[in-house]
């Protein structure tokens, strides 16, 4: 009895090894196991007995992965990933991918059914403390679209699609690399072949379904090394009437945490200072929004910003100025 019990065991560890990494060789899964390579491949038998598909790999050691089966197999989580997958689905049931939140609610639920006692106290600390914001504007995106967009970058295929900017929608034919979300958006980082160029794509924009899935593409050099930093870039600066720079006099640490990557770029400076680059269609906007930072700043450009400034700090001071009339007059 005890054997059969040991033995099972070590199937349900071997098989958890064998979801949590592609490729093993059979000496890692044997020192693992802490067994012999034949008590190894005796377990690798049983496993495909019981319908999961191991796949042999060639090569001079040999190894094995778990393939491709017709239904999915029962996945075997540790308590860390079982967290994380909890609130990560809890996250996705109010998020912004159409179509994922009933999905991802009984997903969900099953996995709360069966959580011990110890994890679901903290799935439920969480659950209790995170309050979705409701008025957020978020724009959806479609699951399908997005999983497709996905695979197109995984594997490294050509795409065409259709961009809607305004009433004009327009046919692209790109090399897909990666994608990107803000807290509101996500966004396709691609090089357009027509236009010989790299451009970021929002996904609420393109028109499912994607068209043909073309040949592969031998990659090029990204444009910056961090992918998330170019699209925060692209999409803060390209589509506005103004151009903006300023120097805040506070290390990049600090003021990082106040700004989101869609609003613009951080550049540190030294160990105390900063610039932000950012576009906008209105310098009044943008005064406004530099001035809530709540950082000392100098103007870099545009030159037209210091009058804007200097227009809203008279009008600041003059509401000061009133409400102190107000008080000292009660």
């Amino acid at each position: 009895m005890w054997l059969m019990l040991n033995t099972s065991a070590r199937l349900l560890r071997l098989l958890s090894l064998l979801q949590s990494r592609t490729d093993w060789t059979g000496a890692e899964l044997a020192e693992r196991l802490e067994v012999g390579l034949r008590t190894l491949r005796r377990d690798i038998d049983r496993l495909r007995e019981l319908g999961y598909p191991v796949d042999a790999t060639s090569g001079v050691a040999g190894g094995y992965r778990l393939g491709v089966g017709a239904a999915l197999p029962p996945l075997l989580l540790d308590d860390e990933e079982a967290v994380a997958v909890t609130i990560s689905l809890r996250t996705a049931a109010t998020g912004n991918v159409a179509g994922l939140g009933e999905a991802a609610m009984r997903a969900l639920a099953k996995l709360q059914q069966v959580l011990p006692a110890r994890l679901r106290h903290r799935v439920t600390a969480f659950q209790a403390a995170a309050v979705p914001l409701a008025n957020a504007a978020r724009e959806a995106v479609d699951a399908d679209l997005l999983a497709a967009l996905a695979a197109a970058c995984r594997d490294q295929r050509r795409i065409e699609l259709r961009y809607r900017r305004g009433e004009v929608v327009s046919a692209r034919e790109v090399e897909p690399y990666r994608l990107v979300h803000t807290p509101r958006r996500w966004y396709l980082l691609a090089w357009d072949l027509g236009r010989q160029g790299w451009r970021t794509f929002r996904i609420d924009r393109i028109v499912p379904p994607l068209g043909r899935i073309g040949a592969r593409f031998t990659p090029r050099p990204l444009p910056r090394e961090d992918s998330a930093a170019y699209v925060s870039e692209s999409i803060s600066s390209a589509p506005y009437t103004y151009q903006a720079r300023v120097l805040f006099h506070a290390p990049v640490e600090e003021v990082a945490p106040r700004t989101s990557p869609a609003a613009g770029r951080l550049e540190a400076v030294d160990a105390h200072s900063c610039v932000f680059h950012a576009g906008s269609n209105s310098l009044r906007e943008f005064a406004v929004h530099v001035a809530a930072k709540g950082f000392d700043f100098d103007v870099l450009d545009p030159p037209e910003l210091v009058p804007v400034l200097r227009e809203l700090s008279d009008r600041l001071r003059r509401a000061v100025e009133r409400g102190q009339g107000d008080s000292t007059g009660g």
